[in-house]
């Protein structure tokens, strides 16, 4: 899981960063507001633990285009000093899922932390994924549309098990490139979007199966639920 982390002070910062690294979670710093902004051009995230009193955009202001511009589903944790009443009623009201005041405790956050990714991302215990009309097996690698294998190359497969696992989560071509080809560094736009397009037309996502890509320019891309009524 990938938690963003918005902080300023900078001793608290690594010690957060070194409890949620402990956890096994991938973290990503940030002690500005714009900077954490600027980051969601190239970066998708799965949980943020917010400062309210930071440079330049305050937090609450973050939380607030966080929420217009990915709706509810990202979790959103405040972790701040602001203890009066009326500002957690306002973190609270603004879209924030959970709020800490510091000093926080480890055991409590890690704990704050799963509880918020287990809600948001719930794991089902059967290895078979079902998105009517299609079927993802996990074990088997496959991917049916009405009981019939799709024939996919295994980039293809896992490109469409990331989009149907995220469905209706804008997933960035960064995080496609590293889960599914598994390096760092900056995608390649041509690759990501010839295999988008390969499992577009193969499956086929289309508002006839209920299904269709969104591209988010200069980001990623978002797979949408949609029926045809929808599109006409």
């Amino acid at each position: 899981m990938r938690i963003c982390l918005l902080e300023d002070d900078m001793a608290q910062l690594h010690l957060l960063n070194m409890w949620l690294c402990q956890a096994d979670y991938t973290v990503f710093q940030f002690s500005t507001g714009r900077s954490l902004m600027a980051s969601l051009r190239q970066q998708s995230y799965d949980l943020f633990i917010i400062d309210w009193n930071v440079p330049d955009l305050s937090g609450i202001e973050v939380l607030r285009r966080i929420r217009l511009r990915f709706g509810e589903k990202l979790p959103v944790i405040f972790a701040t000093q602001r203890d009066f009443e009326e500002d957690i009623v306002e973190a609270l009201n603004s879209g924030a899922d959970d709020y800490l005041v510091k000093p926080v405790r480890k055991n409590i956050l890690l704990a704050k932390v799963k509880a918020l990714i287990r809600r948001a991302y719930p794991v089902s215990a059967t290895k078979l994924l079902s998105f009517p009309p299609f079927e993802i097996d996990t074990d088997k690698s496959e991917l049916y549309r009405n009981g019939e294998a799709v024939s996919l190359t295994n980039k293809e497969y896992l490109l469409a098990l990331e989009l149907f696992r995220n469905l209706g989560r804008i997933v960035s071509r960064t995080e496609l490139f590293q889960k599914i080809w598994g390096q760092d560094g900056s995608p390649s736009m041509r690759t990501i979007d010839a295999h988008v397009s390969a499992i577009r037309r193969k499956l086929p996502l289309s508002p006839d199966n209920g299904y269709s890509i969104v591209p988010v320019y200069g980001f990623g891309y978002r797979l949408d639920c949609q029926s045809p009524a929808e599109d006409s």
